[in-house]
């Protein structure tokens, strides 16, 4: 298991400072750039940062904000989670991630998705009704687009191509591109066909259930003779010293969130009950150092995933809590899977 990867994932949620005050989005923006250069430092290997367009999150542009991070840091990757290519363009994202991979030689990740939220459509123009339309057009041509080489390619939604070339060129000659999923087969499926990566979100219920969209992945792969790459899976969590710690920094600011959403979504809001059910059996990794490693070490071993990212913010936290979850991600519970995987 020496090749297995760990990450951290955040939106920017915009945190507490001390005396529990919400800070601005800038200084949010500020704060993940200082938790990246932490993770770095300590060994975590991939940041990704999501694509909000809401005010409870400070990261609206991932790629904007990696860039800041490329020029101080030296060995995390740095990954979008996600990119929603839906709403953006193709050859606009590719030259974007392909100016953060220079900057940082190298280390530029970009995970393709639909969002699991809508506001990007109106803001840049889309219409809700084309949503899958928009995203089997675009990442049929961004894919062509890794290839490097002038494309050829034409949708309904977007403008034709001729020919055209697109700079710049990264130096390894292919930008590292994966698809977040949410649970629909067919984005497994489509996943499998372009012979990209896949990452799953596996953010609520066991783990395991999520064994079969590994499968669908690998057979899909087979059978359309492409490869099938180590699948990653993404769940929120928390660290702090202790278990109780945890639970009480998270819950009350996870709950406000939780419900936000909840309510535009027709869901009743939620009981602490839930909360520590999900806890202790489902995809919330949240607890002391030791607690949070065993849980992943058997998400890890269970689904077979050769990426583990946890989503470390849950809305607004203070932000020295989260630094500390970072510092005991890197320092404590990543050794201590590793070890309880050799």
């Amino acid at each position: 298991m020496s090749d297995l990867l760990f990450g951290l994932d955040t939106f920017g949620d915009v945190p507490q400072d001390d005396a529990g005050n919400l800070v601005s989005h800038a200084a949010a923006i500020r704060q993940v750039v200082d938790e990246a250069v932490l993770a770095d430092q300590l060994g975590v290997d991939v940041i990704a940062l999501g694509e909000h367009h809401r005010p409870e999150y400070s990261v609206s542009t991932p790629e904007t904000v990696l860039a800041g991070i490329a020029t101080r840091t030296s060995r995390i990757r740095l990954a979008s989670g996600v990119t929603v290519l839906s709403s953006d363009d193709p050859v606009r994202v590719f030259q974007r991630f392909a100016t953060v991979d220079a900057l940082s030689n190298g280390r530029a990740e970009v995970i393709l998705g639909r969002g699991s939220f809508t506001e990007s459509f109106p803001l840049f123009g889309y219409d809700l009704r084309d949503y899958d339309t928009l995203f089997e057009e675009k990442i049929d041509l961004f894919v062509k687009l890794l290839d490097e080489k002038p494309v050829t390619w034409s949708g309904t939604l977007r403008a034709p191509l001729e020919n055209a070339d697109v700079f710049p060129k990264t130096e390894s000659g292919r930008l590292d591109t994966w698809v977040g999923v949410g649970g629909s087969p067919q984005s497994v499926v489509r996943t499998a066909q372009y012979g990209l990566p896949l990452m799953l979100a596996i953010i609520g219920g066991a783990p395991d259930r999520f064994a079969p969209y590994i499968d669908l992945y690998r057979r899909a792969a087979e059978q359309l003779g492409t490869t099938a790459h180590p699948v990653g899976m993404h769940s929120p969590g928390f660290i702090a010293d202790t278990d109780a710690e945890a639970k009480e920094i998270y819950w009350p600011h996870y709950r406000i969130m939780r419900d936000r959403i909840g309510k535009l979504r027709g869901w009743p809001p939620i009981r602490r009950q839930e909360f520590d059910s999900e806890v202790e059996n489902g995809s919330l990794y949240i607890g002391s150092p030791e607690t949070v490693a065993r849980r992943m070490a058997r998400a890890i071993r269970s689904l077979g995933v050769g990426r583990f990212d946890l989503i470390y913010s849950a809305g607004a936290q203070p932000a020295s809590a989260r630094m500390r979850a970072v510092e005991l991600y890197g320092s404590k519970v990543i050794p201590m899977v590793r070890e309880l995987l050799a």
